[in-house]
């Protein structure tokens, strides 16, 4: 296995196996976000609606957040390279299958069922073997920079590139864009080295991962019904409650006889982990949830084609990426905590500017100003939120952690385009008021996330460590 350089600056072979990572994250952020833009050509193209197309989106989101723990657990009973190369794999048959669906039947099945279950397999592994292989915390924090920055360009690059592509080509040939980068990172991937032999006798808490699956599922259909059937939705989102805390209650039955459970219960009495965990929620609901919003807002409502509406999110893109490029100087003069209080404080400044503007300015160049302040703090905060959630247990816990963080962010992303995608598709016959109440709800969970990291601690800037 190579070795870090003592400097803090990245050896040559690390860089190798960390572009592939980073790619992998682009791909599966890029796949939760591209199809907004394409929401009103799938719907008719394969005549459905647009709430069938929110469906298949965040079905996508779902099935990565309810198979992410899972899939961080099998890191060690097959390996953390096998995994990875198994979920790129399984991401592709999905994304081809996802180019030549008829219905939305199909799509669901490539795009929510099988790309979603290779994401679950191929993400877990891209965060442990970054903890693993990276050991200072300037050099780890510069790889999860890149890593989280290309997860977040991946988002806000969906809509433009799925836009230009859906535009000039046809939304079936976003999916064929995919499948060749994931062949592409396959390549790349040759190299990368598991620094842990894997463990085939290790054993897999079947139980514990149904239930786990089952109660998020059950949990986020709930909330989608809520469009339909107001007791439905309730009726699910407290079945959905339920069996997450009889998950909770057989993993520490297993705990007390000593049995390996799917998570253990020790991830939640770190504090400062919790806080972090909560904070990447947050984050990547306000961005699904807002791009969800914005973009059928723009197409629905204002008749805008896939390609404008991606170029309106050109601002986004281009703020992610220089905040995200200054990630690492960043890192060596804030605290983490401090960056995503500026995170959080820009973002959801960008929420309000985007609240305000849509009765008062036609022009579709009016939402520029907001979106790239969302990206400015989106690009802050993500990576200092998964470097002191991964930071805060030794390597033998970071497959558990991995999943339960890459659950929990998905699962962010789900929630933002579940509430605020039905927020708003329920209230069409008024727009403006449903756009409005959808943004005011996004501002109002950012506003949690703010009050929450001022309960963070966080380590010391890499440069005083």
């Amino acid at each position: 296995m190579a070795n870090p350089v003592e400097t803090g600056r990245m050896a040559p072979s690390l860089r190798r196996m960390l572009l592939p990572l980073a790619l992998a994250q682009f791909i599966c952020s890029f796949a939760g976000s591209n199809m907004n833009v394409m929401i009103n050509d799938i719907s008719q193209d394969l005549h459905t609606t647009v709430q069938g197309v929110q469906i298949a989106i965040t079905l996508f989101l779902l099935v990565m957040a309810a198979l992410m723990i899972p899939g961080g657990k099998l890191t060690d009973r097959w390996g953390r390279k096998r995994c990875f190369t198994m979920g790129l794999s399984i991401y592709a048959v999905g994304a081809v299958l996802s180019a030549a669906a008829p219905g939305l039947g199909v799509l669901i099945l490539g795009n929510s069922i099988l790309e979603g279950v290779g994401t679950a397999l191929l993400i877990p592994p891209v965060y442990i073997l970054t903890t693993m292989l990276f050991h200072d915390l300037r050099s780890r924090a510069q790889a999860f920079g890149i890593i989280s920055g290309m997860g977040g360009i991946g988002a806000a690059t969906g809509p433009l590139i799925g836009g230009f592509i859906t535009t000039t080509i046809t939304w079936r040939a976003a999916f064929v864009f995919q499948a060749v980068v994931v062949v592409l990172i396959v390549f790349l991937g040759r190299g990368i080295q598991d620094p842990l032999p894997a463990d085939p006798t290790r054993p897999f808490d079947t139980i514990g991962a149904i239930l786990s699956a089952a109660g998020l599922v059950t949990l986020v259909i709930g909330i989608l019904a809520a469009d339909n059937n107001l007791v439905l939705c309730a009726l699910l989102i407290v079945a959905g409650a339920l069996i997450i805390f009889g998950f909770f209650a057989w993993v520490r039955s297993r705990e007390r006889v000593g049995k390996e459970a799917l998570l253990s219960t020790k991830l939640f009495r770190n504090r400062t982990s919790n806080l972090g965990l909560v904070t990447q929620n947050v984050q990547w609901l306000m961005l699904m949830g807002t791009s969800f919003v914005v973009s059928a807002y723009l197409q629905v409502v204002r008749g805008y084609s896939a390609i404008k509406t991606g170029v309106i999110f050109t601002a986004a893109t281009l703020g992610i990426l220089v905040s995200s490029l200054a990630a690492g100087s960043l890192a060596k003069r804030f605290q983490q905590r401090t960056l995503i209080l500026i995170g959080f404080v820009t973002t959801i400044a960008g929420v309000v500017f985007l609240l305000l503007i849509v009765k008062h300015s036609p022009s579709e160049w009016a939402f520029a100003p907001g979106l790239l302040l969302i990206g400015l703090g989106l690009g802050v905060m993500l990576t200092p939120s998964v470097n002191v959630v991964q930071s805060a247990f030794p390597e033998d816990q970071q497959s558990e952690i991995s999943g339960l963080s890459r659950c929990v962010s998905n699962l962010g992303s789900s929630l933002g385009t579940a509430i605020a995608g039905t927020i708003l598709i329920s209230g069409l016959t008024d727009p403006t008021r449903s756009y409005a109440l959808a943004m005011i709800v996004v501002a109002a969970v950012g506003f949690i996330g703010l009050g929450v990291t001022f309960s963070l601690r966080s380590p010391e800037p890499a440069s005083a460590a």
